[in-house]
C-alpha cells in the first residue's frame, strides 16, 4: 500500500486522516498533516503541546485599540494662501525667496500649485509668512458607526448603469 500524500510504500501501520474534508490513507510521517479519523491521533514531532493557564476572574485586560494615524496634510488651496499672505506683507517673490533661501521660480510654481512643496520648503514658507499650510488628519475623521447599522453592498460600491 502507498501513502496518498508522499507516495512512499507504507510499512507497518497505516493511518486514516482527514485533510480539507478528504479522507486519505497515509504513512506515519504524513499523518501529522491531517486530523485522525481512526483510533489514534497523529502527533506532530515538530510542535509540542502547550498547556494554557486558566483565566482567573478580574484579571482580563480590555482589548487594545489600534494606534491612530495622525498625519499632517497639505491644505487644498495652499497656493492661494501663500499668495495672499505674501501680498499682505507686501513682499515680491524675490523678497520671499531671499528670506527662505529658495529660488523665486520655485515659489511661483508653488503659488500656481504646479508643484507640491517638500516638507522643509513648506515649513520655511509657513514660518516666514506666519501661516499654517497643513492640517492634521487621522483615522478619527471616519467613524464606522454607519457600518454597524445594516450596511449593504450598495452603500460601498458605486454602480455603473449601462
Amino acid at each position: 500500500m502507498q501513502c496518498e500524500i508522499c507516495g512512499a510504500e507504507i510499512r507497518g501501520e497505516s493511518f486514516k486522516v482527514s485533510i480539507d474534508g478528504s479522507e486519505l490513507t497515509v504513512c506515519g510521517r504524513c499523518s501529522q498533516y491531517g486530523k485522525s479519523t481512526g483510533k489514534r491521533a497523529p502527533v506532530s514531532r515538530k510542535v509540542a503541546p502547550v498547556s494554557r493557564s486558566p483565566v482567573t476572574s478580574g484579571t482580563r485586560r480590555p482589548p487594545r485599540k489600534a494606534p491612530e494615524m495622525v498625519v499632517d496634510e497639505l491644505i487644498d488651496d495652499y497656493g492661494q494662501a501663500i499668495r495672499e499672505a505674501r501680498e499682505r506683507k507686501k513682499w515680491s517673490h524675490d523678497q520671499l525667496a531671499s528670506k527662505i533661501k529658495e529660488k523665486a521660480m520655485l515659489l511661483k510654481k508653488i503659488e500656481r500649485e504646479e508643484i507640491i512643496p517638500e516638507d522643509d520648503v513648506l515649513h520655511k514658507i509657513e514660518k516666514a509668512l506666519d501661516i499654517r499650510l497643513t492640517e492634521k488628519t487621522g483615522d478619527s475623521d471616519w467613524s464606522g458607526d454607519r457600518l454597524n447599522r445594516g450596511t449593504t453592498l450598495g452603500d460601498i460600491v458605486k454602480i455603473k448603469r449601462k
